[in-house]
């Protein structure tokens, strides 16, 4: 039944673990506050952070949507032309891709956000080489379906935006910025306080530097290992946790064998929390070779953690405004790393300092944001129309 309300469809893979994912989750439990219908629209329905969707979102699994890419739109076109959602959201380039073509051959009023996450280098440098032919053809669809739509497309950095400006040949400012939201901060603060289970975050323990990712080539945790060993060379009595999993676990552990670090380093592996080790640790160290915000590192913040984090495109630097809230060191340099690691336990940074610079990525600020970005303003002053205008353009 058609209660009157505007519709937000999101529209992702799966909500599996990963930032973008967690994203779209702290998004819809702080719309959900509002007098707005939710969908979220998967692919697949699975993934970790299924149970962290807020009741009352609807979640619709597209049928056949395992098929080729391309092949996607129709499912999503039917979905459109039957749910008429007010505005769609989608925050991947193949998937953004998808939602503008079913779009585009439908034919109807909604609305289109597409949020871009991966500017073309990392989709260009860091896939596999029988991948870049079709790397080539989804950022050519990028570039005619964005230059040419009447739709919205935002990025999660100015340093994201500028590179999608200059490679889809828009002029400056046609895209627009929206940082990732953090978790609120109750729910945040309520998690910080649980005490982990790792003996090496009880009191009178040395220090802890933690990293927190996929163990993926992209996190550069070997960087991380090697900058912790020199570190432990240097004479500084330290650990190191990483949280995550992924693929180059194996890879990982070899190091810290090869490296003789097995007491002094620990994989842990996922943990729903890690809020609780943030909170703990004597910093938070992001080794990531590229990075289109960085959410951890946002996070870390909230929690009063200090922070460590290589100067990659694009995020993080801007999280922590160019070093004013945390130590930036060069992308794969394990020697400059563990100097900044020996500043953090020598001389720490004031977490209240943190903590407020964290509130510029509350999920209630960004929500407002998003709220105007897509002409729902009227929301947050809490007046609701009697009929919402489908043609307005964002």
């Amino acid at each position: 039944m058609d209660t009157g309300a505007p519709k937000i469809a999101f529209l992702m893979q799966d909500v599996g673990l990963g930032g973008i994912e967690r994203t779209v989750i702290n998004l819809l439990c702080e719309l959900h506050k509002y007098p707005i219908s939710l969908d979220l629209v998967l692919f697949e329905k699975k993934g970790v952070l299924l149970p962290e969707v807020p009741p009352g979102v609807r979640i619709i699994e597209l049928p056949n949507a395992t098929s080729s890419r391309l092949r996607r739109v129709f499912p999503v076109m039917r979905y459109l032309k039957q749910e008429k959602p007010t505005v769609l959201i989608s925050q991947l380039p193949q998937f953004n891709v998808i939602a503008a073509i079913a779009k585009t051959l439908t034919g109807i009023p909604a609305n289109a956000l597409l949020v871009e996450h991966i500017g073309f280098a990392p989709l260009e440098d860091h896939l596999k080489n029988n991948l870049k032919e079709r790397i080539g053809l989804l950022n050519y669809l990028r570039r005619f379906f964005y230059a040419k739509l009447d739709i919205t497309v935002a990025t999660v950095s100015q340093g994201l935006a500028r590179e999608l400006e200059s490679n889809l040949h828009l002029k400056k400012g046609t895209i627009k910025v929206i940082y990732n939201p953090i978790v609120d901060e109750k729910t945040l603060l309520l998690k910080a306080q649980v005490i982990p289970d790792h003996p090496w975050f009880q009191p009178d323990q040395p220090p802890v530097f933690l990293g927190v990712g996929r163990l993926a080539p992209q996190k550069d945790f070997a960087t991380l290992i090697k900058a912790f060993s020199i570190l432990r060379q240097k004479g500084e009595s330290a650990r190191l946790v990483i949280l995550g999993e992924g693929d180059e676990r194996e890879k990982l552990e070899a190091l810290v064998t090869k490296l003789n670090l097995n007491t002094e380093v620990s994989l842990p592996g996922f943990t729903d929390n890690p809020y609780a080790y943030m909170s703990r640790a004597t910093a938070f160290v992001l080794s990531s070779r590229f990075e289109s915000f960085g959410l951890v590192v946002a996070e870390a913040l909230a929690c009063g953690c200090q922070i460590i984090s290589t100067d990659c495109p694009y995020g993080p630097s801007e999280i922590i405004n160019s070093g004013e809230y945390g130590r930036l060191v060069p992308v794969g340099n394990p020697k400059d790393l563990a100097e900044a690691m020996k500043q953090a336990i020598n001389a720490p940074v004031d977490s209240d300092l943190l903590r407020l610079r964290a509130r510029d990525f509350s999920v209630e600020k960004i929500v407002s944001e998003y709220l105007r970005l897509i002409n729902f303003d009227y929301l947050l002053e809490g007046k609701i129309p009697h009929k919402v205008d489908l043609q307005t353009p964002i």
